[in-house]
């Protein structure tokens, strides 16, 4: 089985840096709060005079490479390779790449170790992208291929919370969830 699991907002907190740099750069200015969030897109849910700001947070050099990892995801992730599963780090790299993809690769090096820089896969299609299961918190991931190989479970954030029809899950229950679809692909 392979399981595709997505980088930002899955593995490594995104938003939650994010906050954290809004706040040093522009005490001033309240962000958007974490479960405020409307929109996949961080810069829809704020003002279109503020979204200068905020994209020179996330495009600044480092900030990819030192996102602190989601709570539970590093540990998930070493347990289910310990468990045989073959995982792969299906992420998207951001319009504006410049610093993230080699940010992308440095930060599962700190985290995860060297060997497991060899299991990213770096695409602005995930459909294209051969697997079983993908763990993402996009709510709609969409692309070139109309049916994906892979089953889409939501990786709970509050601007995915209206998908009702798909799994959802946080590191602390991913045994539940992933078990339970593991037991529907053999049934």
């Amino acid at each position: 089985m392979i399981i595709l699991i997505d980088q930002d907002g899955v593995l490594a907190d995104f938003e939650h840096a994010f906050l954290a740099a809004w706040r040093d750069r522009h005490p001033a200015i309240a962000p958007v709060a974490y479960e405020d969030r409307k929109s996949f897109n961080l810069l829809d849910d704020y003002p279109p005079e503020l979204r200068g700001k905020a994209e020179a947070i996330y495009t600044a050099p480092g900030f990819i490479r030192e996102l602190p990892p989601v709570p539970g995801a590093i540990e998930a992730f070493k347990e289910l390779l310990a468990l045989g599963m073959d995982l792969r780090i299906c992420t998207s790299p951001l319009h504006q790449y410049e610093n993230c993809v080699a940010e992308k690769f440095l930060w599962v090096e700190r985290h995860l170790g060297r060997a497991a820089t060899e299991r990213i896969v770096m695409t602005r299609d995930k459909t294209l992208v051969r697997g079983d299961i993908l763990i993402d918190d996009k709510p709609t991931v969409k692309g070139a291929v109309a049916q994906p190989s892979w089953r889409h479970i939501v990786y709970d954030a509050p601007y995915n919370r209206h998908v009702a029809d798909r799994p959802r899950m946080v590191w602390t229950d991913w045994r539940n969830v992933l078990a339970g679809q593991l037991y529907a692909a053999d049934a």
